[in-house]
């Protein structure tokens, strides 16, 4: 008997809540395509069964078996990640489905938490490498050492010097249009209706503190492209390559056009190249973020400043920019935590150097220890 290959009732249930994802809880089409194969990788596990055959048992033989997965490309198990999220997916579907009147009484809450990890796994699975990211420094180095001598060169060199002026996505700078970016006020507007901001947000950001040769570059770009191009208002800040067959008769670039990328593709692959070209191996333009977060610390910011900035990289509380980017590496957190001097009695912070600082720590570990 052939094995089934999809269950038209399922299908219908699953459109619904993918829908619903979208529209009600407001979830992006990337997050509503990763639910998607989720339930699909569940629904490929129980041959296709009717949703309604869900049940404690049916939940942990998936579990394991998904635990035990082998990836066609690594040839290893997945990651403990993948099984999380992948878990995650299908409980908050079920959750879903027990809130349909068919199936109120088939679905019990008390089944779908079978589908939870062990406690040790769920903490594994949360653990994230420490990111790494450029530091201000790096940024520039990378950012001055690209070439200019052509159009497209020039583009790529104001892309990355707005990236580290602004902050942003690179998914919503490639909808940026000229009539958002304000020179003069040293000002750009993300505009949701044609820049993919997250959650769709209107996004008001002011040049961060980054130097005035950085501004520069963005500022030569845009009157370039308004004076000797002509470009009008509407047109992007960052137009998609022009292709075009030369005097060789050969396919290649030939300056820009004046239509938008189509993706933030090209966006990577220049941030990729920039850093390459000075032996540096950052590849993700959200890294720079971080770069920006990390420089807030230096700046020793107060209660309104780090507002500011917050609001500048399109978060309504500080605490989100703090707990998302510019995490301290070990080395950094060492750091840190020497420059906070202990006084010794009658001493002040400032009388104590850093070697008498750890000359002081050693003899108190020594004393403790006999």
């Amino acid at each position: 008997m052939e094995k089934a290959k999809f269950n038209p009732d399922n299908d219908r249930l699953k459109r619904d809540f993918l829908v619903w994802l979208k529209e009600a809880k407001q979830r992006s089409d990337a997050t509503v395509d990763q639910v998607r194969h989720a339930i699909d990788r569940y629904e490929r596990y129980t041959g296709f069964k009717d949703f309604g055959t869900f049940n404690k048992d049916q939940a942990v033989a998936f579990k394991n078996a998904l635990i035990e997965t082998v990836g066609q490309r690594s040839a290893q198990p997945i990651s403990i990640s993948t099984v999380h999220h992948t878990l995650r997916a299908i409980r908050d579907f079920f959750a879903w489905l027990h809130g349909v009147e068919a199936f109120r009484r088939r679905i019990k809450p008390g089944e779908i938490a079978y589908l939870n990890l062990a406690a040790g796994d769920e903490r594994r699975a949360r653990t994230s490498t420490p990111k790494s990211y450029p530091t201000l420094e790096q940024f520039r180095e990378a950012l001055f050492a690209m070439p200019s001598g052509t159009e497209v060169e020039r583009r790529d060199k104001a892309l990355m010097a707005l990236l580290l002026l602004t902050g942003m996505r690179d998914s919503a700078i490639v909808g940026l249009r000229l009539k958002d970016v304000d020179l003069d006020r040293s000002f750009v507007f993300q505009d949701p209706r044609h820049c993919r901001t997250k959650f769709s947000k209107a996004i008001d950001t002011f040049f961060f503190p980054v130097g005035d040769d950085v501004r520069n570059i963005v500022a030569m770009w845009i009157g370039y492209l308004k004076s000797e191009r002509q470009f009008g208002p509407e047109a992007p800040v960052f137009p998609k390559t022009l292709v075009a067959p030369g005097a060789d008769k050969c396919f290649g670039a030939r300056g820009v056009g004046c239509e938008h990328w189509a993706s933030a593709g090209p966006v990577r692959k220049c941030f990729q190249l920039a850093f390459a070209n000075v032996g540096l191996a950052f590849s993700k333009p959200h890294s720079v973020r971080d770069t920006l977060t990390r420089l807030a610390y230096d700046l020793g910011l107060d209660a309104e400043a780090m507002k500011a900035w917050s609001q500048n990289l399109g978060h309504d509380q500080p605490l989100t920019t703090f707990n998302s980017y510019g995490k301290l590496t070990r080395e950094q957190q060492g750091a840190v935590i020497l420059r906070l001097k202990r006084r010794a009695p009658g001493q002040s912070t400032d009388d104590i150097s850093t070697e008498e600082l750890l000359d002081m720590l050693t003899s108190r570990v020594r004393k403790a220890g006999r």
